[in-house]
């Protein structure tokens, strides 16, 4: 058999190139495998990043949110303190308008109280001059009057004074008489009605005459006058 040098060749280089063809194949398929490793790492960055980015998207559709919440009371707000600006001035106004009020109920009070000054003035004088015509009383000769007249004559006064009286002022005048002078609102406590009812008979007593009214100091306090004492007793002492 005879050497053929080109089929020898032929048969170096086909083993050659099969060696390299499975080389190269081995370094493509490591590279294949390295490429899908990169490629499933590349893949779970870009799911990380997905998932943060819509994360950071949720915050900052959440900041958005409550931004326009935030935007939407600020107008309230703002309409709210107009309109507190508005009623200021009103109250301003008002306020104003009362200063000027109490400054004219305080120059009425000054004139009441100069009034009731003058009324105790008055009253003052009144007393003394009572007193003045009680010590001449005093003074005077009495006259001989006998036991029988004068005990007649003391009823039908008695009779005359008491007579327009209901039984309430009556309790009235003996509560005072007995306790001392007193103000309407303690009366009110005793006899049981109403603070106007009250005041309505504690006035009428005394501008009937059966009071009389210590204007001195706030509340008036009433007492009785000394000869409606005195009748008072006499009935008690008659009833007795």
């Amino acid at each position: 058999m005879e050497f053929d040098p080109f089929l020898t060749i032929t048969t170096i280089l086909l083993v050659l190139t099969m060696g390299i063809t499975f080389l190269y194949y081995k370094r493509i398929r490591r590279v294949h495998e390295e490429y899908e490793k990169a490629k499933r790492v590349v893949g779970d960055i870009v799911i990380s990043f997905n998932r943060q980015l819509e994360r950071q998207e949720g915050k900052l559709n959440e900041i958005t949110r409550r931004t326009d919440v935030f935007s939407s009371k600020n107008e309230m707000i703002t309409d709210k303190i107009g309109k507190g600006e508005t009623q200021l001035a009103a109250f301003a106004s008002e306020i104003k308008d009362l200063s000027k009020m109490a400054q004219e109920v305080s120059e009425h009070f000054e004139g009441i109280d100069k009034k009731l000054e003058e009324m105790s003035k008055v009253q003052e004088r009144i007393t003394q001059r009572v007193d003045e015509l009680e010590k001449v009383e005093r003074r005077a000769p009495r006259l001989k009057v006998s036991e029988a007249k004068i005990e007649t004559v003391i009823p039908i006064k008695k009779e005359k004074a008491l007579a327009p009286l209901t039984e309430t002022e009556l309790g009235v005048l003996e509560i005072l008489a007995v306790e001392g002078e007193k103000t309407a609102s303690d009366i009110k406590k005793r006899i049981q009605l109403s603070r106007e009812h009250t005041s309505r008979l504690m006035r009428k007593l005394y501008e009937d005459g059966y009071l009389e009214r210590d204007m001195r100091k706030i509340p008036y306090t009433y007492h009785v006058k000394e000869e409606m004492l005195r009748i008072l007793k006499k009935r008690d002492q008659g009833e007795a």
